[in-house]
């Protein structure tokens, strides 16, 4: 079983011997392992049990370090990288060969990010090599916010994670690329559009692939809770049931058990409505009912984020 603490030099350690450890970010916790050895990624990808063909985030401390992994950074890009990096923000930038493919599924970019947590910036920090590090999670299930979180699912499968509290986000990270130098979203995250717009201007969204995603976390279906998870329209109330639980925004439903449900946030805090996102959707997954409802949230600052995972965690109806 997985050690959990914070010792930087014993993560260190093991990742320098080729092992895949467990590390906070401000966004959700992450399965790290050396993103320029072919074997340490290989790992990454049997852990999760992640297919190949969805691409890595590859982390690293300072932007002085980007031109040994990008050929060039556009100049949208460089504005935003100095603006909100170590941040919730994920650059698609073109990569040098010195990427395996295995990182990017083959494709010419790479996403890039510098996280705000101190733990990883210091490890980041002691290594000669960036990190990869999708969530660590198994593929599509409910990303971890904890580092018990990460032991709870993977820790009879790595050696070591590195606690660095609960994630102050609980989002994954917001995917910026360029084409011909102009922003697109490619996934909705912990960064909301209002400030990448304030910083480079109208961006385009594009946020879903049924396969071969053009960046990380573009699938459709994903983030998803193991019972179903039922989307309720704006206005819409769970019928009750006594097996079914719900997830609310503000206020919890009438009609359902109490310990049935969660409130994302009591005061209407989108913010705090993110960060008790995933830990909330694995408790409700952890009761003994068979369906949980889920109310939307105003689509506005991080809302269209946490809409946009309850959608891809949701069963057609």
């Amino acid at each position: 079983m997985a050690q959990i603490g914070t010792d930087i030099t014993a993560a260190k350690a093991f990742l320098e011997a080729g092992n895949v450890v467990g590390i906070p970010t401000e966004t959700v916790y992450g399965l790290a392992g050396n993103a320029l050895d072919p074997d340490a990624v290989l790992t990454i990808f049997r852990v999760k049990n992640r297919p190949s063909f969805d691409p890595l985030i590859v982390h690293t401390d300072s932007l002085s370090k980007l031109d040994r992994l990008v050929t060039h950074i556009p100049e949208p890009a460089r504005r935003l990288a100095e603006t909100f990096w170590p941040g919730p923000l994920t650059l698609l930038l073109p990569r040098r060969d010195l990427i395996p493919d295995l990182v990017t599924a083959g494709l010419p970019t790479v996403a890039i990010r510098i996280p705000r947590h101190p733990l990883t910036l210091a490890l980041l920090r002691s290594l000669d090599f960036p990190l990869a590090a999708p969530s660590a999670n198994p593929f599509g299930y409910i990303s971890p916010t904890s580092a018990q979180h990460v032991a709870d699912q993977l820790g009879n499968q790595i050696p070591y994670i590195l606690d660095g509290g609960s994630a102050d986000i609980g989002l994954e990270s917001t995917i910026v690329g360029f084409e011909n130098d102009q922003p697109t979203v490619f996934r909705l995250g912990g960064m909301g559009l209002e400030k990448i717009e304030a910083v480079v201007g109208p961006v385009s969204v594009r946020t879903h692939s049924t396969s071969n995603p053009a960046a990380p976390g573009m699938l459709s279906s994903h983030y998803a809770p193991r019972k179903p998870l039922i989307l309720l329209a704006p206005g819409e109330s769970p019928k009750p049931a006594e097996r079914v639980g719900a997830l609310a925004f503000r206020e919890p439903f009438g009609g359902l058990a109490p310990d049935h449900q969660r409130v994302l946030s009591p005061t209407g805090d989108l913010n705090e409505a993110a960060k008790n996102l995933f830990a909330h959707l694995r408790v409700l997954d952890s009761l003994p009912i068979d369906t949980i409802y889920a109310e939307q949230v105003p689509n506005r600052g991080l809302g269209g984020a946490i809409n946009d995972r309850l959608r891809r965690a949701s069963v057609p109806v």
